[in-house]
């Protein structure tokens, strides 16, 4: 993971390669608390795919880098 200024900063620091998944750290921020927020409940049981496929969803990371494999 990188985390840069702008589009601008991606862009220069690429050259001429093609980006991957880029998101506002702000939404990264959001997938933290979603993915990891309940990890310290004495109830905790690992999530299931679909509720991690949900997570995302609900955040608008969809596409190709954001399929649970």
């Amino acid at each position: 993971m990188n985390l840069f200024r702008s589009e601008e900063h991606i862009a220069r620091w690429l050259g001429s390669r093609e980006p991957g998944a880029t998101i506002p750290v702000t939404t990264l921020a959001d997938l933290a608390v979603a993915w990891w927020d309940d990890r310290l409940s004495s109830s905790w049981v690992p999530h299931a795919r679909a509720q991690n496929t949900a997570i995302l969803d609900e955040l608008g990371l969809t596409g190709e880098f954001w399929v649970l494999a």
